[in-house]
């Protein structure tokens, strides 16, 4: 693995947990709180415990950064429901996904400045790395929220790094929903390639993302899609993954990489069906991070996304996530400390995970031994190569 050669950082302060849709929605904010405690005590953080990962305060962001992405009036829709605690349906403010909290556009756009941060560090080469876990809220559409986010973090800050100056940016989202958002943002810009690895929209909110949705008139083939049989495990994603993502995003070759690391393809995960383990994960943390080195430089901003295990799952990824970024990988085999493990029982009353790892051994067979026309996931993937593939002068075929 291609290590990381220049400063790694993470944009974060415990005020972005403010993001909050109250103790029954399932998007917690205690799992962000519960990462950064855990990356801290195993040795991530730069501080006592001897990480290197510098961790930097989020800034807010400005009403045009906001609008570079948003609709006016929405951004107004939605401070208007901070304020009143009012529901706006038609703007999907008010909806079980999306309930409305007091001070909520100050939160979203704490966010959204947290994530373009990252991007600014990455692009000025004040970091090789950054991260903004607490970021990636793909589905927030220009005019309307929608699936747990209210402001699109992700699409801002790509629109960051395009503003100031970047060719090209490649989005390589693992989450298992459907990156629409995003993609959306950017379905007719041909300065960004967006790939979203996901449960077929066939099973699984959004409802969207299929091999033929290739982008707009003027930027077709910059929109890919893979979509996942429901109990896709560790061998299955990583097959899909590496027979798609690698070769188009170094054809496309951006000048930075950016990812969306949702961790709710976990077999523990509540609501959604993939099966995969914290170690496949982690195998495509790894990936990416090689892609980035590979593509654009070592020039790699990561975000978070969903992910509902709050306790078991969360913030095991994303500590390895966090570890990836910082250059130094975690031994899946290492010891949860007990100090967090304390802590988690004492907060929450259950028994956390005593290893960072799920004991898999994340393998695949490559896509150059053979295509299996009889199964499902080979077959959707065999989609997606065809419709995108020959867009980008690659050939689809070849094994």
């Amino acid at each position: 693995m291609l290590s990381c050669s220049g400063p790694a950082t993470v944009v974060f302060d415990p005020s972005l947990t403010e993001y909050d849709f109250g103790p029954s929605h399932p998007m917690s904010p205690l799992r962000v709180d519960l990462t950064m405690r855990l990356a801290d005590e195993i040795g991530v953080l730069a501080g006592p415990g001897g990480g290197t990962l510098r961790a930097i305060p989020a800034p807010m962001a400005t009403m045009d950064e906001l609008v570079a992405v948003h609709d006016p009036a929405y951004i107004e829709a939605v401070q208007r429901a901070a304020r009143t605690g009012e529901a706006d349906l038609g703007r999907g403010l008010g909806t079980d996904d999306d309930p409305v909290f007091r001070g909520m556009h100050d939160a979203s756009a704490h966010v959204v400045g947290a994530s373009i941060e990252a991007c600014r560090q990455v692009w000025t080469g004040e970091s090789l790395h950054a991260a903004n876990i607490m970021g990636g809220l793909h589905h927030a559409m220009r005019d309307r929220a929608s699936g747990f986010c209210i402001y699109n973090d992700v699409a801002a800050g790509i629109q960051w790094l395009l503003d100031h100056g970047a060719r090209k940016v490649a989005y390589v989202d693992v989450d298992v929903h459907h990156g629409d958002g995003v993609e959306r943002a950017f379905w007719n810009d041909p300065r960004v390639l967006t790939i979203s690895l996901h449960e077929t929209g066939q099973m699984l909110f959004p409802g969207t993302g299929f091999a033929r949705d290739l982008g707009g008139a003027d930027a077709l083939g910059t929109a890919a899609n893979v979509p996942l049989p429901p109990g896709t495990a560790d061998s299955g994603w990583l097959r899909a993954f590496h027979a798609v993502v690698p070769d188009l995003v170094r054809e496309f070759g951006p000048d930075v990489l950016v990812t969306q690391q949702g961790c709710d393809s976990h077999v523990e995960d509540p609501l959604a069906h993939l099966m995969l383990s914290v170690d496949g994960q982690r195998a495509a943390y790894l990936a990416l991070h090689e892609l980035a080195h590979e593509v654009a430089g070592g020039k790699w901003v990561a975000f978070g996304g969903g992910g509902y295990a709050v306790v078991d799952v969360v913030p095991r990824a994303w500590t390895h996530l966090l570890a990836i970024v910082a250059g130094r990988p975690l031994d899946p085999e290492l010891e949860v400390p007990g100090g967090w493990r304390e802590h988690v029982s004492n907060r929450l009353g259950l028994v956390a995970p005593w290893r960072m790892t799920d004991g898999r051994e994340p393998r695949y067979r490559d896509w150059r031994e053979g295509y299996d026309p009889d199964g499902w996931l080979d077959r959707l993937v065999q989609e997606t190569r065809h419709a995108v593939f020959p867009l980008h002068g690659l050939d689809p075929d070849y094994v």
